[in-house]
């Protein structure tokens, strides 16, 4: 029996399924069934790039075929290892309740994991104090602490190579490409540890007793443990004073966090994108030090205007 039947074959028709719950509910009851777990009635959570949604106690997530044009067997190989990794640490995740691969209509790799009754921070922080935001500043860092670690070798991807082959920088100025491969090919290798990758404040959670879940290891990978800040420093603190001051402690060298950006941006697969984001249009960047300037303005700007002093 086929469960799912709406049709597939790039990423425009994926994206028009993945969060409709009439084409997916079949497929998720089977899945339950087959897991001797218990059904009840399906509702969206916040989309990514996957089918994902709450059915009870339970959230089943989808990753999208093959013939969506995406091979996303090693985000569902990475995610698993990031999930089982960090709760054998007690870094608080969803925990993997069962994971598989379906053979209907299109072989579908699924998880279903617990429900945490979390918000984002993105919108749970809305209602933050400063206290609360050095609270999870504190715990955040707590959690780094433990999943920055060396690990086995779960992805087989080396960053330094991958960087040099990222496609993405071609919008910024020669100058600027030129200085970040010089800047790669002379990077001296530092241990690697396992990093979740993009800790943006959509892949945090809070609960109401201001615990904390994180969520969505698909871009997890072993590097240097400068690149785990790029999100969540640029991203998630927005380098408000608070959330650094929980994180580094008050007196924070704001030349020494400026220089671990600066490195963690020039290798991280989403650099670019986090540089547009913060800190202007690749076109108006001249270089590496242009970008320097600006990381060190936007980490002092905030650390004065809240707490009085810089370094």
């Amino acid at each position: 029996m086929i469960y799912f039947t709406c049709d597939i074959h790039d990423w425009v028709s994926w994206s028009k399924v993945f969060q409709d719950i009439k084409a997916w509910k079949p497929l998720i009851e089977y899945i339950l069934r087959l897991e001797d777990l218990p059904y009840a009635d399906i509702e969206h959570l916040t989309p990514g790039t996957n089918a994902v949604f709450r059915s009870g106690d339970y959230v089943v997530k989808i990753f999208a075929p093959i013939e969506s044009g995406m091979d996303m067997y090693s985000d569902f190989s990475t995610e698993k290892f990031g999930l089982v990794r960090s709760e054998s640490l007690e870094v608080s995740v969803p925990r993997l309740e069962r994971s598989g691969i379906i053979h209907d209509k299109y072989e579908f790799m699924y998880m279903v994991m617990e429900y945490v009754d979390a918000e984002e921070l993105v919108k749970a922080e809305e209602s933050f104090s400063d206290l609360q935001k050095e609270e999870i500043g504190r715990k955040l860092r707590k959690i780094c602490d433990r999943m920055n670690t060396p690990c086995e070798d779960f992805d087989n991807i080396d960053v330094i190579k991958r960087a040099i082959k990222a496609k993405r920088w071609s919008k910024f100025a020669d100058r600027f490409q030129q200085e970040r491969m010089d800047w790669l090919y002379k990077y001296k290798e530092e241990e690697k540890v396992f990093v979740h990758g993009d800790l943006n404040p959509d892949n945090i959670l809070i609960d109401k007793d201001m615990n904390i879940y994180i969520i969505d290891f698909a871009d997890s990978i072993q590097a240097p443990y400068e690149y785990e800040l790029a999100a969540l420093l640029c991203e998630t603190f927005e380098f408000e004073y608070p959330y650094m001051k929980g994180f580094f402690g008050a007196d924070y060298n704001v030349s020494d966090i400026a220089n671990k950006i600066l490195q963690a941006l020039l290798m991280h697969d989403f650099g670019e994108n986090i540089i547009k984001n913060n800190f202007g249009e690749p076109e108006e960047i001249t270089g590496l030090s242009d970008l320097h300037n600006r990381i060190y303005s936007a980490i002092s700007n905030k650390k004065i205007s809240e707490n009085g002093k810089c370094d």
